[in-house]
Formats: structure tokens, sequence, C-alpha cells
């Protein structure tokens, strides 16, 4: 695979047909004009007038709030590439050889750009067409006769390469230029991997919208830029389905959702939500907080059981007749037949709320039909008269009267009477008084709701009115949730579908998931497909083996994941007394500074104020989960709790044992500590003063020591063919 390097040049002009020109400098003009294209696209989009063209002001201000938003998807981003790659075809898409096409040649880009004629000059990478780019090869072409792949620099194209696809005497190579930008460090939020798509990241992304998808990826193997690109894509194939149902993000925390947050803006998605899992369910204000025994307990799925037992524990049959007053006529529905009407609507098992609103329209039809037994013709006027009649109306409330699911949930943990009669057959004795608030609180604003609470009201909110479902919901971080909520997300996608993405071995709660399938059924969608990515793209060969010693412990079905970097990385191991702790891990951060990149400081949280005060005394300034860095602060101090999803291209990680005591279990302990060692692109240093977890201390405490064994281990990936997939980039987050 030849590639082509130059130093960036000034703008040129479109060569005249004909003329010669260097093939570089001829991109670089097609680079040009494709810019001066979506720009005079935008300036298209601008200069509309719909004055002439809507009916009123309410027209107006919906057509024009889709103006300004195609105007803004249309911004030249201009340090990111427009295209990234070039398509030659042997034979014209859709056509055979026996027909005679000739080939044409795509530029593969983040959004579709055409001239002035509608011709176009930059194709959107989510189209037909474009696929080959991510999955053709040399055994299997794709009609491809050659696969060009650009090379930037600050948004200035500076070099290609070409794969010949049909060529029989080219042999299949590794990517240099897009091996080179694997260990580019970076800084800022977490970019697209829209250039660098694999063969088996491309098959989920493009996976059908009526289907749901789990991804269980190892670190680094880029499953959270894959669910993010399945968004973008089936935005792209589904525009006007998803557009009236929805698309919902979901993750871990504020901080991970701010470090996606420009991912789908950079292909041109701006409509989709983003949330956390605390935010969906934020119906009470969240002041309190569980332990672990009483958050499990409330996040099993029991509770949705004990839960539908309180909510129509509320109804009761009806003990008197039911008599109507219109004129001078008395219509009497006995006793014995509401309650055949009641005990109907129960059998149904419809939402609460809507057997609440059915319940007086079947009282006023058995109304009717005793009218027109008397000879009248009543029409649904009169049944809707007869719904509201105040003896229906008493009826209904004495019946099936409404229930409010936050005060629900109030009296079923602060009444123990009433819980012990819900969750009788469910619950022990013992799992009851567990969740038992020690005082019950007065009143649903006063009470110091946790979040396992809120998921309890959701959930009875549900009960009582269908929640609106979504077209389509990515979960990231799946792992760590509870029964509950997975309830809780799959009751927002019940007519739609989800990508769920996660890690089992990442698992952090002490009620983590420990298979997919339990997984899926929570969710309401079993049977679901279950892909396994296990090649990393970012993680360092020896820090991926180092972190996957834990493996065996923490989650021992799961397939081992190996890193297809050629650069083994930066990985150092320094034992310390622990008067010299602090000192030791300044020294270490100034190491990375000295180096470029991002820098996460990562400590379990009861280290944090230490550390940070540390690095003020030292002149060190650093940025919390969240704060975006730039070329001025690239110093991250995380704790180890907030670090699931995030990546720095140097990390180094205080005292191990201290982040697996910080946890209420070894398992959990053992899970975050897999966690926060998986973080760093190319570099991780550990600094312990403290005994090493077993599962981790053999080989030695000296980075030589601890990583001989491993470069051992490693030292055939180098021998095997076609280990790193062509044209293989690692910009991905894990």
């Amino acid at each position: 695979m030849p590639a082509h390097a130059q130093q960036p040049a000034s703008p040129v002009s479109v060569p005249a047909p004909g003329a010669a020109a260097d093939p570089l400098q001829r991109e670089r003009a097609h680079l040009a004009a494709s810019r001066t294209a979506l720009r005079a696209m935008r300036a298209d989009a601008e200069a509309l007038n719909i004055a002439d063209v809507t009916a009123n002001w309410v027209n107006a201000e919906v057509l024009q709030g889709e103006i300004d938003a195609r105007i803004k998807a249309l911004a030249d981003l201009t340090h990111t590439p427009l295209f990234f790659g070039r398509l030659d075809y042997l034979h014209a898409p859709g056509m055979d050889a026996a027909e005679g096409a000739s080939g044409e040649n795509f530029y593969i880009g983040r959004r579709h750009v055409h001239d002035a004629d509608g011709d176009p000059m930059v194709i959107d990478w989510r189209a037909p067409v474009s696929q080959p780019f991510y999955r053709a090869s040399k055994k299997d072409p794709m009609d491809l006769a050659l696969r060009r792949r650009f090379g930037y620099t600050g948004g200035e194209l500076t070099a290609y390469e070409d794969e010949h696809l049909t060529d029989p005497g080219e042999a299949e190579q590794t990517s240099k230029l897009l091996q080179s930008e694997i260990e580019r460090p970076r800084v800022g939020p977490m970019r697209d991997i829209v250039a660098t798509i694999q063969p088996e990241q491309d098959e989920i992304v493009r996976a059908g919208i009526s289907g749901s998808v789990c991804v269980q990826g190892a670190p680094g193997t880029g499953k959270t830029a894959v669910g993010l690109h399945r968004v973008a894509y089936l935005l792209y194939a589904h525009r006007e389905r998803l557009a009236r149902s929805g698309t919902l993000v979901i993750g871990p925390n504020d901080s991970f959702l701010h470090y996606i947050e420009q991912v789908l803006p950079a292909l041109g998605e701006l409509e989709v939500k983003q949330a956390t899992v605390d935010m969906l369910v934020g119906h009470v204000e969240v002041r309190g907080t569980d332990g672990a025994a009483a958050a499990t307990l409330k996040g099993d799925a029991r509770m949705a059981e004990v839960l539908r037992r309180a909510v129509r524990s509320h109804i009761s049959l009806p003990q008197e007749p039911c008599v109507v007053v219109r004129g001078s006529r008395r219509w009497r529905i006995p006793a014995y037949e509401l309650e055949e009407i009641v005990r109907e609507l129960m059998e149904r098992e419809i939402r609460y709320g809507a057997a609440r609103e059915a319940l007086p329209q079947r009282i006023a039809h058995a109304v009717l039909v005793r009218m027109e037994q008397a000879g009248e013709a009543p029409d649904d006027r009169v049944q809707d008269a007869v719904a509201r009649n105040p003896a229906v109306k008493a009826v209904v409330k004495a019946v099936w009267p409404p229930v409010d699911p936050a005060k629900l949930v109030l009296r079923l943990l602060g009444d123990a009477e009433f819980l012990a009669a819900q969750a009788e057959g469910i619950l022990s004795p013992d799992e009851q008084q567990e969740i038992l608030w020690a005082k019950p609180a007065r009143s649903v604003k006063s009470a110091k709701w946790s979040s396992a609470d809120a998921v309890l009201i959701d959930e009875a909110m549900d009960l009582v009115a269908r929640t609106h479902s979504l077209g389509h919901v990515v979960l990231d971080e799946a792992q760590d949730l509870s029964p509950m909520q997975y309830r809780a997300v799959g009751r927002r996608c019940t007519t739609g579908s989800v990508t769920i993405l996660g890690d089992i071995a990442q698992g952090t709660t002490p009620w983590s998931t420990n298979t997919w399938e339990e997984a899926l059924a929570h969710l309401g969608k079993p049977g679901s497909a279950i892909e396994e990515l296990t090649l990393g793209f970012r993680v360092p060969r020896e820090v991926i083996a180092y972190a996957s010693r834990l493996l065996p412990a923490i989650a021992p079905e799961l397939t081992e994941a190996t890193s297809i970097r050629e650069s083994a990385g930066d990985f150092e191991i320094r034992t310390v007394q622990p008067q010299d702790l602090d000192t030791s891990v300044l020294a270490a951060c100034h190491d990375a500074l000295a180096k470029e990149g991002s820098i996460g400081l990562i400590a379990a949280d009861e280290r944090v104020p230490t550390l940070r005060a540390a690095l003020e005394d030292a002149g060190l300034s650093c940025l919390s989960p969240g704060d975006e860095t730039s070329a001025d602060a690239r110093l991250t101090l995380v704790p180890a709790t907030l670090a699931k999803g995030l990546e720095y291209d140097y990390v180094v990680l205080d005292e191990p044992a201290a982040i697996v005591a910080g946890e209420p279990d070894e398992r959990t302990g053992l899970r975050r500590l897999y966690v926060c060692l998986t973080r760093a692109v190319s570099g991780l240093t550990i600094i312990h003063a403290a005994e090493l977890p077993e599962q981790l201390a053999d080989g030695g405490d000296g980075s030589a020591a601890a990583t001989g064994e491993l470069t051992d281990m490693l030292d055939g990936l180098d021998a095997v063919p076609g280990q790193l997939p062509d044209g293989f980039e690692g910009a991905t987050t894990s």
C-alpha cells in the first residue's frame, strides 16, 4: 500500500481538464472546491424566504426552526476533514460488467456535499455506496479498484494511501497513516471514528432499526463510538420515522455525557437528546442515599410486582348499586353487574389510569342498554353525559380512586403494615425491614428520596399511565444498571429498538448484571442479538494484558481482550514508602506533563481531596471530570467512581488497594480497579505504597518484571498475518 505525503501547501485551484497535476494537488483542489460548495449550500439555506409559503405564524416558527437547524448542520468545521476517503469503482454502482458501465469515483465524508448542479462532490459515509469503504478487502473487493485514504494535519490534507484491491501483485498491508493516528496524542472531548470504522463495527452500526442489539465490548474496543455512530446511521436511514418518535442516548453520569456530546453534532446530527437514568426518573428531588443492601433490594425486579400489588390494592369491589337519574326516569345498575365490569377491567391488566377512565364509560354503557330496552334511542352524547353523572362519578371514586405514584411509594417505604401486605410471599420480613425508612417522611417534598426510590416512583407512574416510547435508545455502560433501572429504560423503547453497550467486567455496582440475557429480559427485549468486541484499538498491549489478570476474579466467562496496536505503550509500576506516596504521584504527573497529550490522575474517591491539595501546593492546576481539556490544561483529577467511559493519553493511577477498598465488596472493588487500569491510551504509571491486590502482584513491582511475561505472551502477535485490520485507526473510547 503506497503512502504519499507532502508538507502543507498553499491553496490551489482546480486544474483545467487535461492539465497535468500532482495527485495530492488534485485532491487538495477537490477539498477546496468541496468546501466552497458547502459554503454555497449554507448560503442557499440562509437566503430562504418563507414569508409567502406559510399559512400562519405557527407554521412559520416550525419551518424557520427546521431551516435554522439545517444551517447549523451545514457549518464547515475547518479542523474536521470534509472527506477522508475515495472509492474508485470498477463499474458504476448497481451495474455489472456485462452492461459495460464504466466505473465512478466517490469521495466519502461526514456529510453529503453537492455542487451548483446538484452533482455529489462528497458522499455521506452512511450512504449504501460508501459501505465498501469499511468492508472491502482483497478477498472481497466489492467491485472496488482502489480505496484511497487521506491524512490531515490541522484540517490540511497532507497525505494519502492507496489500496489496489484487485491488484494480485500488491499484498495487504497495515495502513501506516492510520496506525500513526492511533498513537497521536489528543485533548478535548471524544471525537467521531467515522473515517476508521472497522468491518465488525460497521456490521453493528448498520444493523436494521427493527431489532435491538447488545454489544459486549472490552476496554478500548470502541463500543461507545459504535453506539453513537449507529444512532447517526439510523437517523440517516430512517429520518422521518425517528423524527416523529425521537432518539435518546443514555450515559452513566454528566461527565461522560459531556465527553461524548460533540460526536453526533460533528456528524450533522443535532437533535439527539442525552440523559442519565437519574435524569429520566427525576420526578422527585434526590437528597438521600441507600446502603448497598437496601439499594440492591430496591433495584430487584421483584419490586415491580410489589408496586403492582400496591397500585391495585386501591381497587375495591362495589357493594351498592348505582342509580342514575335522568329527567323523570331512574336507571339502576345492581352491585353484582358493577362488580362484573370492575373484574373485567382488572383481568385485562391495562394501566390503572386507563382503566379508571374506561370505568365510567362502561357503567354508562350499561345504563344505555337499559334505555334501549325501554324503547329510547340514546346516542354517544347521552353516554358521555351519563358517564359524567354524579352517581357514576361517586362509584368510580369509591371503587377505582386516583393514585399518586410518589405518595404510593412514600406509603410503601414508610408504612410497615402496608409494605408487608403488598410484599407477602415476595420479600422476606428481613428484606422488608431493610428497605423501610427508619423514620417515615411526612410528605413527598420533605422525604429524602434516594436514586433507587426515584426508580420505584417511575415504575409506579408507568403502572398508572403508559410511559412515552421513543424510536431508538442507546444505553451505554449498561452493566451497572439494576433490574428496575433496566425496566425504566425499557419503558422508553417499548415500541422502538435499543442498542445496549457495556462490559460485564466493568460492572461496579453491587447490583450489576451477571449476563446480558438477564439485562435484555428486564429491558423487555429478550432474544436480541448479542455481539462481542474483543479487539482493543486504543489501550496499549501491556496495559490491557496486565489489567486482564483481574478477569478470572471479576468475569471468568468473558473472552480476554487483546490490543492490536503495534506500539506497546509506556507502562510502569512504582513501589514507594507511605510517606512518599503524594510526592511520588506529583513526580509522575510532572513526567506525564512533559509528554504530549491529556493526563488523567485517577485515585480512590477518598484520596481526591488530599491529592487536589498536594497539586495546588505544587502549583499544578487540575481539571475535574467533564471539564474540557486543552493545550494549556491537560491534567484531570479523576475520582475512581467517575473514570468509567473516559480515556486519557497518560494515566497516573494512585494506590490501587485504596480503589478496591473503597467499594462494598472485593469483586466490585476489583472491577472498579479494572476500569481505572484501562483508561490509558499511550501510557500508564501505577504508584502504590500498600500491597497490590494478589491478582496483580505476580511478576513483581518493577515495570520490567511486571511486564516481562506480558511481552513474552504478546511477542507472537506480530507474526500473525492480518492481526491489525486494514486501515485501522483507534480513535475510539472504551
